[in-house]
């Protein structure tokens, strides 16, 4: 069972909810109304909320980390694009980055997004652009040495066109990559977001060099009608 990020376990799931309905308003354009009637009827989103939570994307990092288990007490963990900051939460206590586990290792979160993001426990939080020139350099000085784990959920604004949208994440997920490339420690784990659409070959090509093993996952809380996945590569060859 899932828990929230004050450690108590989540209830109240069996319950039946209305689905919402949403009319289109005056000003509104039709593909509006319906990511909102989207949003409402999300069960993800509600949980969220219940759970307290920032996003629905917390979900996602979680079963993530309960398949490949990277976020373990002392890890020392990078988060590109962590606003609004559901990831950033999940892992506080799952590296015990407050410390509050005794006999276990303190960890340690740096999270980096272009938006300000609200303070959260256990996390060292920057605003940066990290598409600019110096950007790594930035956050290798932040970190101050070397990382267990470099995650990233960063993606470009759409554009409306697929294609365009896929090259700028591919483009954000490989200067990812190349930061996990400087900073991780040998064995470390790399995950990232990415967009089917057929450019993702060369970044796969180049994290099966780099890295022991690398799986693409869709996790559930990933929405079904989503192109999105997130590559895992772990055992970083150093």
């Amino acid at each position: 069972m899932a828990k929230r990020p004050d450690g108590k376990n989540t209830s109240g799931r069996g319950q039946r909810d209305l689905k919402v309905k949403v009319k289109t308003a005056r000003g509104r354009k039709p593909s509006s109304t319906r990511w909102l009637q989207r949003q409402l009827n999300d069960p993800y989103v509600k949980r969220a909320q219940a759970d307290g939570y920032r996003g629905r994307a917390a979900y996602k990092i979680m079963e993530l980390d309960d398949k490949f288990r990277f976020l373990v007490p002392g890890a020392r963990v990078v988060d590109l694009g962590c606003a609004p900051g559901g990831w950033c939460q999940v892992a506080v206590p799952r590296v015990n980055a407050l410390g509050e586990k005794q006999g276990k290792a303190q960890g340690s979160i740096l999270g980096v997004d272009l938006q300000e993001v609200e303070p959260i426990a256990g996390c060292e939080l920057h605003q940066l652009d990290f598409m600019e020139d110096g950007a790594d350099d930035k956050v290798k000085d932040w970190l101050g040495g070397k990382a267990d784990v470099v995650m990233s959920d960063m993606a470009a604004a759409s554009s409306g066109h697929k294609q365009t949208d896929h090259l700028r994440i591919i483009a954000l997920c490989e200067a990812a990559a190349y930061l996990a490339f400087d900073v991780l420690e040998e064995g470390g784990t790399f995950v990232s977001k990415v967009l089917a659409g057929g450019a993702e070959g060369e970044l796969q090509k180049l994290l099966k060099q780099r890295f022991a093993k690398v799986a693409n996952v869709k996790p559930p809380a990933s929405r079904a009608d989503s192109s999105e996945k997130f590559v895992v590569a772990t055992g970083f060859r150093g």
